[in-house]
């Protein structure tokens, strides 16, 4: 049932008319309005962190297990830029994804991301108009998985809003660091060199715990995750988000990390609404 998954007492997410709701949502805002970022912490019952572990078990030999370098754009070097220059800053990056199409219906990922609610909750605490599921079959519903010395450096999301849920954590490290907003109205590269030089006053640290909710505006805040310590696999399952409909990856930053693109990322390469370097 849907309901073992999720703590609907403490989140309401299915009563919008109640005042736990109200409560909730109003909290929610004022943090995204604050930081850029918003936790719901315990969102998910013991059972739901159960399942979901369970699952990512199962799948987790499937994930696209990708080494090398990147910069914040995960676009290929501008020899016409300043050594200096963020396009020009690249950082080792070692990670998997498991696809969304590895997780089926039936599965408690779905299920947690089809419950009643749960859309329209994000779109509200967002408080955005524009609001749809990423269109892509490779991307709309994945699983990051994380072992000992991964990590994933300094960059900006393909979507607009991401909604990420901690699953299982490793012993030590992983955390998850951002700088919001840096890049709202433009690339702001004076702003991004500074973090990457890490002397910028705008980072925020959190540590999340299994079965957190955790909403991001990824496309415009910076952020990375520290490398991972210890024997235990990090797993966080990420929802997307966009302001577009029928928004996809692109083919080059979808094959390096799904290690394959679909006729869907070929046939739609440079239709996306914004200007921004990925």
């Amino acid at each position: 049932m849907h309901n073992a998954l999720i703590d609907l007492e403490r989140y309401p997410i299915d009563r919008p008319d109640s005042l736990r709701y109200q409560q909730v949502l109003r909290e929610t805002r004022e943090a995204l309005h604050a930081r850029g970022c918003a936790v719901l912490s315990g969102f998910l019952t013991p059972q739901g962190i159960a399942e979901l572990v369970a699952e990512a078990d199962g799948v987790a030999d499937k994930g696209h297990r990708s080494f090398g370098h990147t910069n914040p754009y995960f676009s290929e070097d501008d020899p016409t830029l300043p050594p200096e220059h963020p396009v020009r800053r690249f950082f080792p990056r070692s990670n998997a994804f498991v696809a969304a199409d590895h997780f089926p219906t039936s599965g408690p990922l779905r299920r947690i991301h089809d419950h009643s609610g749960f859309d329209a909750f994000i779109q509200s605490a967002l408080e955005q108009t524009a609001f749809y599921r990423y269109a892509d079959p490779l991307a709309d519903v994945i699983v990051n998985v994380a072992e000992e010395g991964n990590g994933f450096p300094w960059h900006f999301d393909t979507n607009n809003f991401t909604v990420t849920l901690a699953i299982q954590n490793s012993e030590a490290g992983g955390s998850f660091e951002y700088a919001p907003d840096i890049r709202r109205g433009g690339e702001h590269f004076d702003e991004v060199q500074r973090v990457l030089d890490d002397t910028s006053d705008r980072v925020h640290r959190l540590d999340l715990q299994p079965g957190d909710l955790q909403l991001f505006k990824g496309r415009y805040s910076l952020h990375r995750v520290a490398p991972l310590r210890g024997k235990t696999r990090r797993y966080v399952a990420i929802f997307s988000y966009v302001e577009e409909p029928d928004m996809v990856g692109s083919p080059e930053r979808t094959r390096q990390l799904y290690g394959r693109v679909l006729p869907i990322h070929l046939e739609r390469a440079g239709l996306r609404a914004d200007n921004y370097l990925d």
